[in-house]
């Protein structure tokens, strides 16, 4: 399913921090939304911006070593996820990533590929693509949680 598929351009990381900022407002706990793209191509940024309009105060940094970063904000739990190192199935199970999505927490995942096969199906995936201007955000409906989302941007 994915009848909602919207592609946005982000001529500017003004409009990426929006984009964010619209994305906070439309979270329901329990959502899955995967975040794919190159290499600088905004997907930290975007979580960055999401959690910001969520009143996050702190730093959020990548969670490229650590695999997983918790956050609490606009009294949901979120869970950032970056698997780009991620290299063992062994590993999913001994760091209990599984129970990180558990239906309450709202986990966003960069790099799902990375965990085929053990990463939730995605409710929301958001395709970020560096293009001459900007960046251009693909934004895609897999259920029906992921379209009530979607349709609140």
């Amino acid at each position: 399913m994915h009848d909602t598929d919207d592609t946005l351009n982000l001529p500017d990381e003004a409009a990426t921090i929006a984009l964010g900022a619209r994305l906070a407002r439309a979270l329901r706990p329990g959502l899955v939304v995967w975040l794919r793209g190159d290499l600088g191509a905004g997907k930290t940024t975007l979580v960055r911006a999401l959690l910001h309009g969520l009143g996050h105060q702190g730093r959020v940094k990548s969670p490229t070593y650590t695999l997983i970063e918790p956050y609490q904000a606009g009294g949901l739990e979120l869970r950032h996820f970056d698997l780009y190192r991620f290299q063992d199935e062994s590993e999913w199970e001994a760091a209990g990533f599984r129970d990180e999505f558990d239906g309450h927490n709202i986990c966003l995942v960069e790099w799902p590929e990375m965990a085929q096969g053990l990463v939730p199906e995605a409710d929301v995936e958001i395709g970020l693509q560096i293009v001459p201007h900007g960046r251009a955000a693909r934004l895609r409906a897999y259920s029906e949680a992921g379209k009530r989302c979607l349709n609140a941007l």
